[in-house]
């Protein structure tokens, strides 16, 4: 397998099935992205939405990965979330793919860190985590979970 990464820079029927068929393999209770909200990522002048295509499979997708890149008062942050590869691709350097570019973009952008999240029963990734470099950090991470509501009004 062959991969390249590049940068979304436009939502098409290919980029919307591809998360309709990757989104369930990450998550079982987000819903998959539909063209409006892939255009809001795209279009987003923080966000990179990543995409791995297999070149030798006619330039399918195989995974992608966001970055987001912010300016804070103590400097330039990244933020890498929604790393996903697709099962039948797992092992073949997809993810290792996308995190050295979205690592390279985040660098290039003055970014003083790139952090993510991992749970912990996803060994491999991180495994692959600690591979590339990244450490664990002694914080703690709060939520709110908030009520749904239409960003439009």
């Amino acid at each position: 397998m062959t991969v390249a990464v590049a940068e979304a820079t436009a939502v098409d029927d290919d980029l919307v099935a591809a998360f309709a068929r990757l989104v369930p393999q990450l998550s079982r209770s987000a819903p998959a992205p539909g063209r409006a909200e892939l255009e809001a990522i795209v279009s987003s002048r923080c966000t990179s939405l990543l995409v791995a295509r297999d070149r030798d499979a006619g330039g399918a997708v195989v995974g992608t990965l966001t970055l987001v890149v912010f300016a804070i008062p103590t400097g330039v942050r990244a933020w890498i979330e929604d790393v996903v590869t697709d099962t039948a691709a797992q092992g073949r350097g997809v993810a290792t793919a996308l995190l050295r570019r979205a690592v390279e973009l985040a660098g290039d952008a003055g970014a003083r860190t790139v952090d993510l999240t991992s749970r912990p029963d996803r060994e491999a990734a991180n495994r692959l985590y600690r591979r590339l470099g990244f450490t664990i950090r002694e914080t703690n991470i709060y939520r709110l979970e908030l009520e749904a509501r239409d960003p439009g009004t």
